[in-house]
């Protein structure tokens, strides 16, 4: 059997597997280029929209391969109905990641001389021969497994599952078709202990033919739990290296953060050399594992942290109240209702710029991450962003004092760039001197004018 690519992080794909810039400048500048998932080949996504107990998730879908074999087993707090699930499309996801990415910004020297004050896949298991649905049953209550729902939604067929111990649940599972990997059921016994359900999600090949989409599109849930977590355990099994997760939660309140592992900010606010401009993916790249590596790799970075309602510089336009409701968020008004798949209980009546977004990405791996993410919700409404600086200097004719001493900081400030571009990504530091020299314009300087400007003599 030919094994399947792992979906998103906490949920078990199956393939037949259960599968420095001044403090004047904070915050503004010329967006140039943003770092979005799009960096990373198997970044997974989910986006949190909670406000008290009440929470819509929405999971991105990364499955490649035949949809025939795409179906996935997430453990949920309650048990589903119908109306609490839907499909979305993906062009969500892809405008908060736009939206929240970290960025590249630019400035622009003004002449000194103005005296201006600015301030892995798998074949899936044979089918399993036709049973009675009564045969069906007495067989599932002699394992401990109930089918807690059963309902379609869009182009998937949904299960929602109980269990009373993993090896019946195991066994389920591989009576109706799908392969567990090794290690599952040890991972299965928890949720299992904490009463948790398992929605189970299958394509339904006759109406995904039908609804004329390529892709599979994202599924959204909708439920009230006092647990404001996200489970990756169950995606560690067939991993063989680290995995990335960005989650995006949106609150009415303020930032969200990781409560039982640190979340940390992304090194930001630092400026570097022009050059990166036509490398910032990889200068991002760089970064983020530089980082993560000397954070032990076990915490969660903060990548950005906004108010909806604006940003600075932009990297794409804010979500209107039409896209944000199409995310999850249930507090905007009362027409919600119509539009996100909510229970009554749900609704409440709130400004439609009351909505902070906090994106969270979490890079991990069994032994360093070995529970589940717990979130917790908090007043802190402080804007943050991954934010890295090009400052470009002035090329004009500089003829006045200012304007010689301007051009004598230049080489130590070009210096202190390559510096700090090396401590970011670990690059060789000559090799970032060497292509500074082809990036400066019309400031070239030679080794003889670089050492008298370090003496203070040129």
């Amino acid at each position: 059997m030919r094994f399947f690519r792992l979906l998103t992080p906490f949920l078990l794909v199956i393939v037949a597997v259960l599968c420095f810039a001044p403090a004047a400048w904070a915050f503004c500048g010329f967006y140039v280029a943003k770092a979005d998932t799009k960096l990373y080949n198997k970044a997974s996504q989910v986006v949190i929209a909670r406000e008290d107990e009440r929470t819509v998730m929405t999971m991105a879908n990364d499955f490649q391969g035949e949809v025939k074999d795409f179906a996935i087993v997430i453990p949920v707090p309650t048990v589903l109905q119908k109306e609490q699930v839907r499909v979305v499309e993906p062009k969500i996801i892809q405008r908060l990641d736009a939206f929240s990415a970290p960025r590249l910004v630019e400035y622009f020297d003004s002449d000194p001389c103005l005296a201006i004050n600015n301030s892995s896949g798998m074949d899936a298991a044979p089918a399993p021969a036709a049973r009675s649905q009564e045969a069906e049953k007495r067989g599932d209550r002699s394992l401990g497994v109930t089918i807690e729902a059963r309902f379609n939604v869009g182009e998937y067929d949904i299960l929602i599952l109980s269990a009373k111990e993993s090896g019946g649940l195991e066994t389920w599972l591989q009576r109706n078709g799908y392969k567990i990997p090794r290690g599952a059921k040890q991972l299965l016994q928890p949720y299992i202990r904490s009463s948790m359900k398992f929605f189970v999600a299958k394509v339904n090949l006759d109406k995904f033919e039908k609804s004329g989409y390529q892709f599979l599109r994202p599924l959204q849930i909708s439920y009230q739990s006092p647990k404001f977590m996200l489970p990756i355990r169950l995606g560690m099994i067939n991993a063989t290296k680290e995995q990335d997760l960005i989650v995006y939660i949106l609150s009415p309140q303020g930032q969200a953060e990781i409560s039982n592992y640190r979340t940390v900010k992304i090194p930001s606010d630092a400026n570097i050399p022009l050059f990166v401009k036509d490398e910032f993916g990889e200068f991002y790249k760089s970064m983020f594992q530089t980082a993560y590596t000397k954070e032990d790799r076990k915490v969660g970075f903060l990548e950005y942290a906004w108010d909806m309602g604006s940003c600075d510089p932009c990297s794409a336009d804010p979500l209107t109240p039409e896209e944000l409701k199409q995310a999850g968020v249930f507090w905007l008004d009362d027409n919600s209702a119509s539009d996100v798949p909510v229970r009554p209980s749900f609704r409440r009546s709130f400004s439609s710029s009351n909505v902070f977004i906090s994106r969270l990405h979490v890079r991990y791996t069994r032994d360093k991450f070995p529970e589940d993410l717990i979130f917790q919700q908090t007043a802190n409404t402080e804007s943050f962003q991954g934010r890295y600086v090009l400052q470009h200097p002035f090329q004009g004719e500089l003829k006045c004092q200012a304007g010689r001493e301007y051009k004598r900081s230049l080489p130590k400030r070009f210096e202190q760039e390559a510096q700090t571009l090396a401590k970011l990504t670990n690059w060789n530091i000559q090799d970032i001197r060497n292509k500074m020299n082809l990036s400066v314009g019309n400031l070239r300087y030679s080794w003889w004018e670089n050492f008298l400007s370090w003496l203070g003599l040129y």
